[in-house]
Order: structure tokens, then sequence, then C-alpha cells
């Protein structure tokens, strides 16, 4: 029994001393010291291999060659001009910073600026950053950041793990935030009204009002933002010149997605590390114990449960601010968006937007085909699974997902059998002949 006890100890101490330790710091993540392999690092691989190489133009240095080959869409640009990045002396109202991104590839982009950053969603690590130099040359240098961007990107601001985020700020006319007002993250949970401080929005939405398209002096309070004269804006031009930039628009629909899918990764990465770090620690506790490698503990079973359901609200969109009127981007982003895909045999997607109530006609997030879902921790994607099912079945009618309708429900249940191999082998007794591969 003291033998137990004194190896019980040992290793809650050293389990105490890992919690210390950044959790993406830690085993079995590593996060600095592992081999990414997310789209920038294999960019990265073809163009020393000499696969492939980036092209310069005078006008946007690699810009237009990255976007090719981390194929990433012009139409998903939006513009920044508040002074919360990288870059930060070069970026102003009359300058803003320009993002483009895909499923899980960011790039950004500033006038005169002497990098292009790059960040992928990796599926193990989460948030990763690069920067790629605005230099002509045969080989163009691009480089990780493991320490720098994560002073804001492993914060308590990306959940503390390695991420992104769509900050809204009040911003005075040189992009300074005017930080004692208090800053927003968005999400899909965020009010309208409080949503893109310090950006540029194109688009229109009735009589609903955001953050966008407008500056304040720094002396200035609250009720002296005028959220109205940022309004339905669907050119820029009287606001900034945008003939430097590959798009004349910052869309609304584009920054709808992007708030959506870089907290929704976010959570993929939290409950990722969260369960690599659980297994790892249940490993250590049934060796000491003398217990079965495989065997969950009740303390085991509830992290692993409590990453699943966090990962579960975010899917399906659990508190999501409804829409008080239509929503209309000014681009082809919709429409470039969409037509990817992948689609049911009814010709369902759960990328088609719905944008009069609700961001996505289906809520359930595209993002359940991406590599960051797909590759969970078994203990927490076997949860996930079979709480989906319940959901979806409505046995679960909790009011955490009591906004998904019963023809929702079953939507979205037909979607996925179409059109994600791993829940559809996980209905028993379904004929699978002729669905989607």
């Amino acid at each position: 029994m003291k033998t137990v006890l004194r190896s019980t100890i040992v290793c809650v101490c050293l389990i105490q001393n890992a919690v210390a330790q950044l959790d993406y710091e830690q085993e079995p993540i590593n996060y600095s010291t592992s081999q990414a392999t997310d789209p920038v690092a294999r960019l990265l691989e073809r163009l020393d291999s000499g696969e492939t190489r980036l092209n310069w133009d005078d006008d946007h240095g690699y810009l237009k060659s990255v976007l090719k080959e981390l194929q990433v869409p012009v139409s998903s640009q939006v513009l920044v001009f508040s002074k919360t990045s990288l870059q930060v002396s070069r970026i102003t109202p009359r300058t803003p910073r320009a993002i483009y991104f895909n499923d899980d590839v960011y790039v950004g982009w500033v006038q005169r600026g002497g990098v292009v950053e790059l960040s992928a969603a990796d599926a193990r690590l989460g948030g990763t950053f690069y920067t790629l130099e605005q230099t002509p040359g045969d080989r163009p240098r691009i480089e990780r950041e493991t320490a720098h961007c994560l002073q804001c990107h492993g914060s308590t601001h990306t959940r503390r793990t390695p991420g992104h985020m769509v900050r809204s700020v009040y911003s005075d006319a040189g992009g300074l935030p005017v930080y004692r007002l208090g800053t927003f993250l968005n999400d899909d949970t965020s009010p309208f009204e409080n949503r893109w401080g310090g950006w540029y929005v194109t688009g229109t939405h009735g009589s609903m009002s955001h953050m966008g398209n407008v500056v304040m002096d720094q002396d200035g309070e609250v009720e002296d933002f005028d959220r109205e004269s940022g309004a339905n804006i669907t050119r820029l031009s009287d606001l900034v010149n945008t003939k430097p930039y590959l798009s004349d628009h910052s869309d609304i629909v584009a920054l709808m997605v992007l708030q959506h899918q870089t907290t929704f990764h976010n959570v993929l990465t939290a409950a990722n590390h969260s369960g690599l770090i659980t297994a790892r620690d249940a490993i250590i506790m049934n060796k000491a114990l003398g217990r079965p490698e495989d065997h969950e503990s009740e303390s085991t079973e509830r992290r692993y449960s409590s990453a699943a359901e966090k990962v579960l609200k975010g899917l399906l969109f659990s508190n999501e601010w409804p829409l008080q009127d239509t929503v209309k981007g000014t681009t082809s982003f919709v429409e470039d968006f969409e037509s990817r895909g992948p689609f049911d045999s009814q010709n369902r997607s759960l990328r088609q937007f719905d944008l009069k109530t609700r961001l996505f006609r289906y809520p359930c997030s595209f993002l359940i085909y991406s590599d960051g879902f797909t590759n969970l921790p078994p203990g927490v994607r076997n949860r996930i699974w079979s709480r989906l099912d319940e959901i979806l079945d409505s046995r679960d009618v909790s009011p955490a997902f009591s906004h998904l309708s019963p023809e929702d429900r079953q939507a979205i249940r037909e979607i996925l059998i179409d059109t994600c191999p791993e829940f559809r082998s996980r209905q028993p007794g379904l004929n699978t002949e002729n669905l989607t591969p």
C-alpha cells in the first residue's frame, strides 16, 4: 500500500509540474520543437526540393504566387486597419492590412511590408506562424515563428493554445485601438453591433449595425462611436484607396466565415491538446496503480467528455447570435465558398449559406471535414461521434442544441451520411451503396 501511495504521489507531482508549463510545450505536443505538417510546411518542402517556385512581381512581391500555391482565393480578401498585428508601423486606415484565407491557411499582406505573413491550422500543433521575406530572389525565405507571434496567438484570446482570432476594437484615425473602451473577440455568438471594429466591411445588412468602417478620437466615449456611418457600405472608394490591393472589397460574408473558423479551429486545437495530455496522464496513473494501459478512470472520462462537449457546441453553432436582417456580400466569395462542397445526393452541402437568420443553412461546421477534426485523439473523437448521433437523432434535446429544429437535425444527418465517411461508418445497418465516397 505504501509503495502504491508513494508511486501515486510521484506521478501526481510529475503531472502538476507539467501543468506549470504551457500545455502546448509539453509532451507529447512539444509545439516549438515539433515538425509542422500544415499546408505552409508542405509548401516549404516543395520549395526546398525544387518542385515549385514562387514568382515575384513589383506591386505585391510574392503575394499572388503564394496565394496560388496555397489555393487561397482572392475573393476571401478582408482589410483590417487597426494596429493589432506584426507589421503595426505600416498599418493605418489609409494602408490597411489585407488578409486572405481558405479553410486552414491565412495570408497577410501590407503595403511596403518586409514580409508576407503566413499562418495555418496544423492538425496536431494548432496555429502555426511563418514569415516570407519580401525580397526578390531565386530562393525566397520562409521561416517558422515559434515565440513572438504566440504572445498574442497563444494567449487567453485563443484558449491558451496556438491559434487565430478576429479582434474588434474602437480605433482612432491612425489605427491605434482605444483600449480603455475595451475590445471584443468576434465569434458566432458575438452581437452584430460588436463585430469588426478596426476592419473595413463591404456588404449590406439592413437595419443591423456593426463597428466596421468607423474611427473615433482617442479621448472619445462609446456613445460617440457612430456605427450608422459605417453601415451598408458596398464600396470603399470614399474611405480608402484600394488600388494597391488585389480586390476593392472586404466582404462581410468572408468576415463572418473568418470569425467562425478561427474560433472553431481554436476549439479543435484545445480539444486535441487536452485529449493528448489526458491520454498521457492516464498512462502514467494506470502504470503506477497497476491497471490495464487502456483503463479509463472517471477523471479521464470527464476530461475527454468535457473536451468533446466544447467541440460539439462549436460544431453545431450553439448560442449563435441570430441575424435580424439579411446579409449580402459584395464579391464572389459566397459562390466560391459554396462551390467547394462536398454535396450529398440531394445537392446539399454544409457550405451553403443562409444569411437571413443565421450564417449557414445547415448549422454544422464545414470544418468537420478538416484534418484538425479527423485527427482528434480517439478518446475525444469517439465521444463526439456518439454524442453527435444522439443530438441528430433528437435523443438529446438539451438547451445547448435547442436551436436545431427536427428538420435541421435530419438534414445534417443525411448530409453527413453522404459526405462524411467516418460518420457513415458508425451508422449500424446503414445501406452504404451509391453514397458519396
